[in-house]
């Protein structure tokens, strides 16, 4: 998968400027400083503290400027294959107003969880015409979502309280809005890279960038 998609991205250089990547993760109302942040703050804590039991999960899709589009769910919903081509939709008639230019030519990455593979998914992406660039297997750190956007967005909210679920939103979104389309670009340099890297070890799985080129 890895070597069929650098060769069309040596075809086509452009081809990532289509692509629209996505995921869930689930945001909790309070997670632990690391160890690295409890040094540094001014208020150490004498005691170790425990992860929130309330969370909220994010469905979150961006591409090589901007976050595109996300989603809260409710308390209580679940990720299946029905709600899933539902907020596929929402995706598709948001890229439709905020990016017209590639309406009708956006492709769309996402991860092999079995909501994201069902054949309803792909009778739904074939009919509307969304090619989806392949994931390989148990390979979370060639997700962009997973090596640079859920990682980023979750340290950030490390340490601090929300106390309620509107709270997180709030939270969340303007991290969101925060990041600069430089940094999503970086994104995408690091995501042939390690596509790259992937190549290098021969499918064998590496951690991050460790590995020698």
């Amino acid at each position: 998968m890895c070597v069929n998609l650098l060769d069309r991205l040596e075809r086509e250089p452009e081809l990532f400027n289509r692509v629209i990547t996505g995921d869930e993760s689930w945001i909790l109302e309070y997670n632990p400083e690391t160890k690295r942040q409890s040094r540094v703050s001014p208020y150490p804590k004498k005691a170790r503290m425990s992860k929130s039991k309330i969370k909220l999960m994010l469905i979150c899709f961006f591409d090589r400027q901007e976050i595109v589009h996300k989603e809260f769910l409710l308390p209580g919903q679940t990720v299946n294959q029905t709600f899933y081509r539902e907020v596929l939709e929402r995706l598709r008639k948001r890229v439709a107003c905020v990016q017209p230019d590639i309406e009708r030519t956006w492709m769309l990455h996402h991860d092999n969880a079995p909501c994201h593979t069902a054949v309803s998914i792909n009778e739904f992406l074939a009919e509307k015409n969304i090619p989806v660039v392949p994931q390989p297997p148990y390979s979370p750190d060639l997700s962009p979502c997973d090596f640079f956007l859920f990682p980023r967005l979750k340290n950030h909210l490390k340490g601090h309280h929300f106390d309620t679920l509107d709270n997180i939103q709030k939270s969340v979104t303007d991290e969101l809005k925060g990041i600069l389309a430089e940094a999503f670009q970086h994104c995408y340099e690091q995501w042939k890279q390690r596509l790259r890297s992937c190549v290098a070890a021969q499918g064998n799985y590496f951690e991050g960038n460790n590995l020698d080129l």
